[in-house]
């Protein structure tokens, strides 16, 4: 199962991809500026375990062992 995602990653999700915390734990901001600028989440936004990361330079892909992988479908 692959997901493309938009710049953030963040839409609708339990926990913060850059964190990992809970979504409605403190402020997220500066998590989600990293995320739409840079980085590629490392945490699944769905149950908040730690995701295998891979950069290329055409992009990234992020998986997690029980939702599955991401892109940044660059």
């Amino acid at each position: 199962m692959t997901t493309e995602v938009d710049s953030v990653g963040l839409d609708a999700v339990a926990y913060c991809g850059y964190c990992g915390k809970a979504r409605a734990e403190g402020d997220h901001s500066a998590c989600a500026s990293r995320l739409g600028v840079i980085d590629p989440p490392r945490f699944c936004g769905e149950c908040a375990r730690r995701m295998v990361v891979q950069v290329t330079p055409a992009g990234w892909t992020a998986a997690c062992s029980r939702h599955g992988e991401i892109t940044s479908a660059r």
